[in-house]
């Protein structure tokens, strides 16, 4: 009894130490996410998304409880640096997810992965990362920029538009942008416009669009800029003139500032909410009843990314600290996507559908965009070919 009661008692004291590292200790996932200024409205989506699928998720992946540490980039490359060190030298983060922008996942990359995460994009996808930059420690859950682009592109040749006035903010998502819309359009481009990103005043672009008489605009202005453009072109009369493209400019994070002046506008997308599978009208439903607003691609990427850690650290047992292994359970990507197919190309990068959506108006008077028709599917990027993944 004497031994027992000593043993029991060193157990205790020692509790701690031979405890399953599971049962301790959090799993620490980092959010850095643009959350102020115009493009506030992504962000939030994502960090929406994201908690929610925690929140599914009974607040445990693989037995192990989740904290999340979120984190304004206020779309400031710089600052964004700072951030991504606070989360992985402070609060001792496992994953970054984010972020938006690509200018910022141009700054983040280098300081989130040497730092020992694994940094996981629930929305910028930039070619280089894709391509000949691809990095073992990166993994996109959204697509590769161009993909959204293309869509337009391939539409408006099949179409039979002859003349297209392009443009996008003076950044690397929207060179990919307008070079993804000019891969599959072969008709003239009658101008190429590219203008400071967070720009809100487009009456000089407008005149230009007026003067110019293109059969169809395709552009890609993504949050507060989405919204002034979309409502001054329609002031200025063109929407009855000229046919609209877009991505990232009417969607769910635009839409509820836009209404009515958004409506039969086309966008290219790899997911809208009206996307026919189970899983997805659960999802829609729980974000609606959750936050009182339609989600948009955003909050479905995101709500993917939770899903996607969650079923590697399952694979792992938990277990973060050899990354080999949880790389390789990533690339599996064995979870139930709100997009339905899903799966990792070489890159990183996923192989998906994707499809051409236009702005409607619900019954209860909220507006979303819903599926036109499949424009590609199972489509890979172009630029895998140059990763050559250490």
């Amino acid at each position: 009894m004497k031994h027992l009661t000593t043993f029991a008692g060193l157990a205790a004291l020692l509790g701690v130490a031979i405890a399953p590292a599971a049962a301790q200790e959090k799993i620490k996932i980092g959010v850095l996410v643009t959350t102020s200024g115009p493009a506030a409205a992504l962000g939030q989506q994502v960090r929406d998304g994201f908690a929610l699928a925690i929140k599914d998720l009974g607040g445990k992946m693989a037995g192990r409880d989740v904290e999340i540490v979120n984190a304004d980039d206020e779309l400031k490359p710089d600052g964004a640096v700072t951030k991504a060190r606070g989360l992985l030298e402070r609060d001792k983060v496992d994953f970054v997810v984010g972020p938006i922008f690509s200018n910022i996942l141009q700054a983040i990359l280098k300081p989130a992965t040497d730092g020992g995460a694994i940094l996981i994009s629930p929305n910028a996808g930039t070619s280089n990362f894709a391509g000949k930059e691809c990095n073992q420690n990166l993994f996109v859950t959204s697509y590769q920029n161009d993909q959204n682009h293309e869509v337009l592109g391939k539409y408006a040749q099949d179409k039979g538009i002859k003349k297209a006035f392009i443009m996008a903010p003076n950044y690397q998502a929207g060179k990919d942008a307008l070079a993804g819309f000019k891969r599959y359009f072969k008709g003239e481009v009658v101008d190429e416009v590219y203008v400071p990103l967070n720009q809100l005043d487009y009456s000089a672009e407008l005149s230009k669009i007026a003067a110019a008489s293109p059969e169809a605009i395709f552009v890609f202005l993504p949050g507060g800029m989405g919204v002034n453009f979309v409502k001054q072109f329609r002031q200025a009369g063109l929407a009855e003139k000229i046919t609209f493209l877009s991505a990232f400019t009417v969607d769910e994070s635009t839409l509820p500032a836009q209404q009515d002046a958004a409506l039969g506008m086309f966008g290219g997308t790899n997911w809208a909410p009206n996307l026919d599978n189970p899983q997805n009208k659960t999802f829609v439903a729980a974000y609606e009843k959750e936050y009182n607003a339609v989600p948009g691609g955003y909050a479905a990427q995101a709500y993917d990314t939770a899903l996607l850690i969650d079923s590697a650290l399952k694979a792992t047992g938990g277990k973060t600290d050899n990354k080999d292994a949880l790389r390789a359970a990533l690339m599996k990507a064995d979870f139930t996507s709100l997009r339905g197919k899903f799966k990792f190309n070489t890159n990183h990068y996923p192989i998906q559908d994707f499809y051409l959506v236009k702005v409607a108006k619900r019954a209860d008077g909220k507006f979303q965009t819903e599926i036109a028709q499949k424009v590609f599917t199972d489509y890979t990027d172009p630029y895998v070919k140059d990763c050559a993944m250490k």
